[in-house]
């Protein structure tokens, strides 16, 4: 498309992005009839996620797409103007709580002019019912609570926990050390309340809790069924949809083995509650869905990393206790987006690995996939916005960015994801839940410290996968960037890190820039009154990488909490005051906006006589129209 546009708006600290999805044109017609019914049900579980979010937010939001519809008066006061904002913030979000930092968006218009725009559309009772949410800060202000010394559970606004507290979820959930061969993920899909001073779990499932989201995203699997590319999908779509009738987690590990069998469909997708970043304890997962189409092209990068697997974790700089002896099941995938949902949307990752479960990846393996129309929007949108000539600190530097910066970010993502979370094992007995609060942070940074290590690796030229040694100096002089500086304009000024891919990168960045710093590894320096970093020595730092790696490796393994602790909160959680005052007022200047988010694409299908003859995509360029489109 000639004169498409990658961005179509900014708000806040938020840009608007659209993606392509080239490759649905060349499909087959059953293949984009498959994609059409697996976009609805991507669709359907969205109120799913706005709840798990926090109890108030559907009726916040029913209440805001009430009054955008039907107010009568005065829109071009500034009054009106902030509450469009914070709609679009509250659309962009999933809900009250900002979708990174998890605080409490602050609404720029007044308590009483709320009030009057409710009463004008007739919500009067809406809006009482939500007033307290949306306008007493210290009420539910943060979504996760990941504090040391709190109260975790009582602490979060999230919707996963009624009642109930922090010591009291362990104890619930607590196995006592038994060991299980195949031990399901006890409480992914469940609310645990407290019900006449017993608790017990509200189970997510049609018939359920969540059943007339669920019944819908049923249907519409159900519709794509005979679309299937072949018979194995059909058998994972099965399970899946067993699953959601039934809400069993047995079914659930059945579906995921099902799911990584199947290697040659041109059309994949992911639908479940799969991620476990919005619980503080990393038991409750929020609702997404992703419909990816194979580019084959592409997979040849990742092909080749999944093939030499078994490698890649025989030379890991980590104990010879936690390496695998075998490797299986590995697949990689370069795919295209065709629809995005839930916890997918707008904001979505680049790339995924899956399944999350522990056993079935040792015994079956995984399958990682990077999106590859995903990064190319972010780049397409990012080439002029002159953050590279701020925070880069040499021409040199960002000659590299600009030459193989693309290549490297993707490379890394395919390590990431590919090999990083799909390496290493724990030791017999030791569970995910020994790490507590900072399992997420942790399963984050021994994935790209993984990447980091072996992005350069002579194997990786032997490959053929990057043609020279300056694709990793690009990706590490962006990673040391991004986790000491470009990062922190995502948080306001006195505020930590709280979210867990943050408090990674910052881990990583600065526990190499602290190791290497008597030896020049990395050097801070100052140059027309701006602070930049600048790496000396690449042979070094990722050595660096490698002996962090090895560390955090053993954390997992042997699930050391104590450890994972204090490495945590020693270098991924403090923020310097003067340098971040420093890297905003940078940024500020350069007038970007820190976080993006998609529109998504439109499928229409084409009928002539009671038949789809046809699916045709569309690319709408107004954000605030789809979320109105999808509220209906």
């Amino acid at each position: 498309m000639k004169d498409f546009i990658w961005q179509t708006e900014q708000f806040a600290d938020i840009k608007i992005l659209r993606y392509q999805v080239p490759a649905f044109e060349s499909l087959t017609l059953k293949e984009k009839i498959f994609i059409y019914y697996l976009s609805r049900a991507a669709l359907a579980g969205r109120d799913i996620l706005w709840d798990q979010n926090n109890q108030y937010n559907l009726r916040v939001r029913r209440l805001l797409e009430k009054i955008i519809r039907e107010y009568a008066g005065d829109r071009e006061t500034d009054g009106f103007r902030q509450f469009m904002l914070y709609a679009r913030q509250v659309f962009f979000a999933n809900g009250v709580h900002h979708h990174y930092s998890m605080d409490k968006f602050v609404p720029g218009f007044s308590q009483e002019y709320c009030r009057q725009l409710a009463e004008a559309v007739g919500e009067t009772e809406a809006f009482e019912e939500v007033e307290k949410i949306i306008f007493e800060p210290s009420y539910m202000a943060k979504r996760v609570v990941l504090d040391k010394g709190r109260d975790l559970i009582a602490s979060s606004a999230n919707h996963y926990y009624v009642g109930v507290t922090q010591k009291e979820v362990e104890e619930f959930y607590r196995t006592d050390g038994e060991l299980q061969d195949c031990p399901v993920s006890r409480g992914l899909n469940s609310t645990l309340v407290k019900e006449d001073g017993k608790i017990v779990e509200q189970v997510w499932k049609v018939g359920g809790k969540y059943g007339k989201y669920l019944e819908q995203i049923v249907f519409w699997l159900e519709q794509a069924l005979s679309y299937a590319c072949n018979e194995q999908q059909q058998k994972a779509m099965h399970l899946l949809i067993d699953y959601y009738k039934t809400g069993d987690l047995k079914l659930f590990d059945d579906y995921s083995i099902e799911w990584l069998k199947e290697d040659e469909a041109s059309v994949d997708f992911i639908n479940g509650f799969i991620e476990v970043y919005g619980d503080p304890l990393a038991y409750k997962a929020s609702w997404e869905s992703v419909v990816e189409i194979v580019d084959r092209e592409a997979c040849e990068r990742t092909g080749k990393l999944a093939e030499n697997a078994l490698w890649f974790e025989q030379h890991a700089p980590v104990d010879e206790r936690f390496k695998k002896t075998e490797v299986k099941g590995i697949m990689a995938r370069v795919m295209q987006v065709a629809m995005l949902g839930g916890d997918c949307h707008p904001s979505t990752p680049i790339g995924i690995n899956l399944p999350n479960a522990e056993w079935i990846r040792e015994r079956y393996g995984s399958k990682s996939v990077t999106l590859d129309n995903i990064t190319y929007a972010y780049d397409m949108a990012a080439r002029f916005s002159g953050v590279l000539d701020e925070f880069a600190a040499t021409e040199e530097e960002k000659e590299w960015t600009r030459q193989f910066g693309a290549l490297g970010s993707s490379v890394h993502t395919d390590l990431h994801e590919c090999l990083g979370h799909g390496s290493g094992k724990m030791l017999l007995g030791i569970t995910t839940e020994a790490l507590r609060n900072y399992y997420s942070t942790i399963e984050e940074a021994r994935a790209d410290l993984f990447a980091l290590y072996y992005m350069m690796d002579p194997k990786l030229i032997e490959l053929g996968i990057i043609p020279s040694q300056e694709v990793a100096k690009a990706e590490y002089c962006s990673y040391i960037r991004n986790g000491l500086m470009v990062q922190l304009t995502r948080i306001k000024p006195g505020a930590q890190l709280e979210e867990s891919h943050m408090r990674n990168r910052q881990t990583i960045a600065a526990w190499v820039y602290d190791r290497g710093r008597s030896n020049g590894v990395i050097e801070r320096v100052r140059k027309e009154g701006k602070t930049f970093f600048v790496i000396r020595d690449f042979t070094a730092l990722r050595l660096l990488f490698g002996q962090l790696l090895a560390e955090v490796q053993r954390i997992k393994s042997e699930g050391d909490y104590e450890a994972a602790r204090q490495l945590i909160e020693t270098y991924g959680v403090k923020v310097d005051p003067e340098l971040h005052a420093e890297i905003l007022e940078r940024y500020e200047r350069l007038g970007v906006a820190p976080y993006a988010g998609f529109i998504n694409p439109e499928y229409a299908p084409v009928e002539e006589n009671g038949e789809i003859v046809d699916v045709r995509i569309s690319y709408p360029e107004d954000f605030l129209t789809q979320m109105l489109d999808y509220g209906k």
